[in-house]
């Protein structure tokens, strides 16, 4: 069985060598050892060298005054190589590997540290929203979570603190990279041009045939370029009129010569990229080339293009119905979450309908429908509520959900999948790219606070 890790709000639990929008996870099995300080890592070499004096703990690198451990570093090291054998992955060298392991740590190390600076905090309501999101997803009460966990020698405090820490990076994340990321119109237009040509490229289909004078290897260039001079003439016999079918019978090397050098009608993704490219934008009995490849110079002709009938893209929707309290000094975080799990209860034991409750509690604009919120497109609710909301079954009530709102409970009412409009599909191509732009920008910022930090190198891990 997997653990799967939030993502998005909690980003991962026990993240390794990854960006921020990509989640780990952590394998239960029986039998199953969990890292703990102190254990060798998982490699013969490793192995030896943590038994006997060696194995003692010691400072490998300090930053703004903080230490990193050998220990904290084999014990990363340990997981980044449980996260490459369960992806099936081979892992890079050992010293490589540990190098990578404490320069992200390191810069892990400098983004908390900037963070508490900023008076930023993780509240434990927001950690036991993580924890119980992972239960979920591996389908599972947080209780029976923790318990399988436990028999397998696994530290809930450790993957609280790793949750911690994972959802303060995250909100500083999010506060520091978010205002860098700008996506204009231009750039929408742009990607979304790209993306037709793309699909209707796929969508072709196209019978080609060909000229081929080949050029066997080793071949002198004074040989090659007569071989040119040959596929040029042969080019320009075939604009001029010249029987195409005769021209690849008298000259051409290729296997189909006997066919006229006709290859068939096919998926313009069947033939070689190269000539799917030389014959873009020439018409029907058009002549392309000649152009060079491995095997030698191609003249082409454009026999028939036929292009199928695109299909509609679809986009999955959602109808959820939510009650939210919103929390400050007047209702605490732990108050709301209180309340919140006692409208539940009233509403799966059968005391109260949901969208009573939302209609009497709910505060904001959704309560006048019974919290209804209508159909709604991926990537329109904030991560924390969308992430709940997808993991529910239709007629699903979830746990109380923390988000920069307030406290939500969350039922899936309908799921579909409708065809995607010309605005839906601007929306998406912002959101790959603001997807893009922030994984550059992350990579720009996290140098910059890695920069700013003084970082001690002391003895190197082992």
């Amino acid at each position: 069985m997997t653990i799967k890790c939030v993502s998005a709000l909690a980003l991962a639990c026990l993240t390794l060598l990854s960006t921020p929008s990509q989640a780990q996870g952590i394998r239960l099995k029986n039998g199953a050892q969990a890292p703990s300080a102190g254990r060798p890592m998982g490699s013969p070499s490793a192995a030896t060298q943590a038994s006997g004096p060696q194995a003692a703990d010691y400072i490998v690198a300090v930053v703004n005054s903080e230490p990193i451990t050998n220990n904290e570093v084999r014990v990363r090291t340990l997981r980044a190589l449980q996260q490459f054998a369960q992806q099936g992955v081979t892992p890079p060298p050992e010293a490589e590997l540990v190098s990578q392991v404490l320069e992200r740590m390191i810069s892990e190390k400098a983004q908390q540290q900037l963070a508490i600076e900023q008076g930023m905090k993780v509240e434990d309501s927001a950690v036991d929203q993580a924890f119980q999101n992972i239960a979920r997803q591996n389908q599972m009460s947080p209780a029976e979570l923790q318990r399988r966990m436990e028999a397998d020698n696994i530290s809930v405090k450790q993957m609280r603190d790793d949750l911690r820490n994972q959802i303060l990076l995250s909100r500083l994340r999010e506060r520091e990279v978010e205002p860098r990321v700008k996506v204009t119109e231009l750039e929408i237009d742009q990607l979304l041009l790209e993306q037709t040509a793309r699909q209707s490229l796929a969508q072709q289909e196209i019978n080609l045939a060909q000229v081929l004078i080949a050029v066997p290897d080793e071949t002198s260039a004074d040989t090659v370029s007569n071989l040119k001079a040959l596929a040029e003439r042969v080019a320009a016999q075939a604009r001029a009129g010249i029987d195409f079918a005769t021209l690849a019978r008298d000259y051409s090397n290729g296997t189909d010569r006997a066919r006229g050098g006709e290859m068939g009608l096919r998926a313009a993704e069947l033939y070689p990229e190269l000539f799917v490219l030389a014959v873009q934008g020439v018409p029907v009995n058009g002549i392309a080339g000649p152009i060079r490849s491995g095997a030698g110079f191609h003249v082409l002709k454009v026999i028939d293009r036929q292009s199928a009938k695109p299909a509609a893209m679809m986009v999955p929707q959602s109808r959820a119905r939510h009650i939210l309290l919103r929390t400050g000094p007047k209702l605490s975080e732990a108050a709301a979450i209180k309340l919140i799990q006692g409208y539940r209860q009233r509403i799966v034991s059968g005391g109260a309908l949901f969208a009573d409750l939302a209609r009497d509690h709910s505060q904001d604009g959704s309560a006048k429908q019974g919290g209804d919120l209508g159909w709604v497109n991926p990537g329109q609710f904030v991560p924390e509520f969308e992430e709940v909301m997808n993991s529910l079954e239709p007629g699903q009530i979830s746990e109380p959900v923390v988000s920069r709102f307030g406290v939500h409970l969350i039922q899936l009412m309908e799921r579909r999948e409708v065809p995607m409009s010309q605005r839906d599909q601007r929306e998406l191509a912002r959101n790959a790219l603001r997807e893009k732009k922030m994984e550059e920008a992350y990579v720009n910022w996290s140098k910059e606070v890695r920069d700013r930090a003084y970082v001690e190198m002391r003895e190197a891990p082992l």
